[in-house]
């Protein structure tokens, strides 16, 4: 199958009145994000009826997560609760272990594509779990393995030649395998196999691919990653700034201080979920009144 975008339905769908963007940010992100739209919600201003979901990564689960149908408070009190866990597979090297060995991969690199490629393809002969073991992990996070009904798209980045790919239920792609394929981390992770090609996580073309929400007249963007991110410049500000070029009203959400802390050092361990969702929470009890006009609860 060629790596590249699907092509466009004969019928476009409409443009979307809000559009949520979830980006990537490995456990403790899903975590922060999902304490984060909770707090709004309790606060009056629900972003899970958007007409438009956009996920990357860890916010790629997210995105299969909240438009589930499963209560948002339900899914919160997964994350918060540690009682409540889920097993997720702890990385093998630690985070500044992981960041220096993508530095070194992608030392000389001229472009992005050239920087994806590279990364993508040490990623194929990387030492890890084997793809089954993980492909368990990502669908037990999952409570519901169908494509929602509302329009979602999730990013992953081609193996073989660094190109991101945009998968949608319109591909016929299983949610578990897009998810997967969305957060299979390089180097840490094993990349995800679909229709014969190998696909890893789609941070690496951008942590949160905020362009694919162009024509929204709303958008809101939700970014946890506080690292190194993998595409070395995620590009966010360009993103968000051609976005509002087109005429949209733009939010950016990104951890506070105190989230901060509660995600620590290495958002891929899972020992930050309970205080990453918990922050997340309590930022968002704050943070709704930016959020104007609000989307309301039922």
């Amino acid at each position: 199958m060629p790596a590249a975008d699907p092509p466009p339905a004969a019928d476009p769908p409409p443009a979307a009145d809000l559009a949520l963007v979830l980006g990537a940010g490995g456990v403790a992100g899903i975590a922060w994000e999902t304490g984060l739209l909770a707090g709004l919600r309790e606060a009056g201003s629900d972003l899970t009826g958007a007409d438009l979901v956009v996920g990357t990564s860890a916010g790629a689960t997210v995105a299969a997560q909240v438009t589930s149908g499963v209560p948002l408070a339900e899914l919160y009190a997964d994350q918060a609760d540690p009682s409540r866990h889920r097993a997720e597979l702890a990385p093998r090297r630690p985070a500044a272990e992981r960041r220096a060995a993508i530095a070194r991969i992608a030392d000389g690199a001229t472009t992005p594509q050239e920087r994806r490629r590279l990364i993508a393809r040490a990623a194929l002969a990387a030492d890890t779990v084997p793809e089954a073991t993980r492909r368990a992990v990502v669908a037990a996070r999952l409570p519901v393995h169908d494509w929602p009904a509302v329009r979602l798209l999730v990013v992953a980045v081609d193996a073989e030649d660094g190109a991101a790919r945009v998968l949608t239920a319109e591909d016929g792609v299983p949610l578990v395998d897009a998810i997967a394929a969305s957060c299979a981390v390089p180097l840490t992770w094993p990349p995800v196999t679909i229709d014969g090609r190998r696909y890893v996580d789609g941070g690496l073309a951008s942590g949160e691919n905020a362009h694919l929400a162009a024509g929204a007249r709303r958008v809101v963007v939700v970014a946890p990653s506080v690292g190194a991110s993998l595409a070395a410049g995620s590009g966010l500000g360009e993103q968000v700034a051609a976005l509002r070029d087109g005429g949209a009203d733009v939010v950016v959400l990104r951890p506070d201080d105190d989230a901060r802390r509660a995600i620590g050092e290495d958002p891929l361990d899972p020992a930050a979920r309970a205080p990453a969702a918990r922050a997340g929470r309590r930022q968002g009890l704050a943070l709704a009144a930016a959020l104007a006009p609000p989307v309301a609860a039922d």
